[in-house]
């Protein structure tokens, strides 16, 4: 049977090629079609232990079993994956029923936008019963950040140099599906329902912002940890790659992705 493999970010780089098309065998896994792939490209071999995988845009495990035609997306480290590290198409999740404000907004943009997004965001959220506006803002910084697994010799290049602007790709669809994801979690776990992720794709320069988050709720102890847990989630799951762009090269930046909430939270 056919399958379809997109690849991202450095693995893209090393192929080549952002989509692939492979002959496996039926009743082949996930690890089937990664071992497909890596006959015919070697250069992916070392990057298994910091790879996940989706198939037709979920999370999949290893053991799942694909089907003709579907698209198996080899997933790289991605651009947070810690609270330390620091487009295009979007979703607007306004409920009907409730005309006065959206209920949630989960959107990438490709153009850019400034600090007046908290604005503009808690404008389209908040209702009369809301007491607390939460919101974060990211942006892009000169000091580099932790490299991703098989970049440590490229950041090493770029040692002591400081970053002039991140270039950001994701899985566009699949990083909706995400984002709504962790929106529902975030009403379940606080009760907060009105929840704006807005992230960028393309070139962000130095200084510029990267994220917005708003959160907002009758009370503030909600609302601030409902903002922490969607952008901690968010870095930490999202199918979006960062690279730091240096004056004669780049940095792909991040951590092997979680698949779901980290245990315990």
């Amino acid at each position: 049977m056919r399958i379809r493999v997109r690849l991202f970010a450095f693995q893209r780089e090393l192929v080549g090629e952002r989509h692939v098309t492979l002959e496996v065998a039926y009743g082949a896994t996930v690890a089937d079609g990664w071992d497909a792939l890596v006959e015919r490209y070697p250069a992916l071999a070392p990057g298994r232990a910091s790879v996940r995988f989706a198939r037709n845009g979920d999370y999949a495990d290893p053991i799942d079993r694909l089907a003709d035609g579907d698209e198996l997306a080899v997933i790289p480290p991605v651009s947070g994956g810690s609270g330390d590290a620091e487009g295009g198409g979007g979703n607007d999740g306004s409920s009907e029923g409730e005309p006065d404000a959206a209920r949630r907004i989960v959107e990438l943009r490709e153009t850019p936008f400034g600090t007046e997004i908290l604005g503009e965001l808690a404008d389209r959220l908040a209702t009369d019963g809301d007491g607390a506006i939460v919101g974060f803002l990211g942006r892009t910084r000169a000091t580099p950040g932790t490299p991703a697994p098989g970049q440590e010799t490229e950041a090493a290049r770029h040692a002591g140099r400081s970053v002039d602007a991140l270039e950001y790709e994701a899985h566009d669809t699949m990083a909706i599906r995400v984002l709504d994801t962790i929106a529902d979690e975030v009403v379940e776990r606080f009760g907060v329902e009105r929840l704006a992720i807005v992230h960028r794709t393309g070139d962000v320069p130095l200084g510029v912002v990267s994220i917005a988050v708003v959160a907002v709720a009758a009370h503030r102890d909600a609302a601030f940890k409902a903002a922490r847990y969607a952008i901690d989630e968010t870095k930490a799951r999202a199918p979006i790659w960062k690279a730091e762009r240096f004056v004669d090269g780049h940095v792909w930046i991040g951590h092997p992705a979680r698949t779901g909430p980290e245990e315990g939270t």
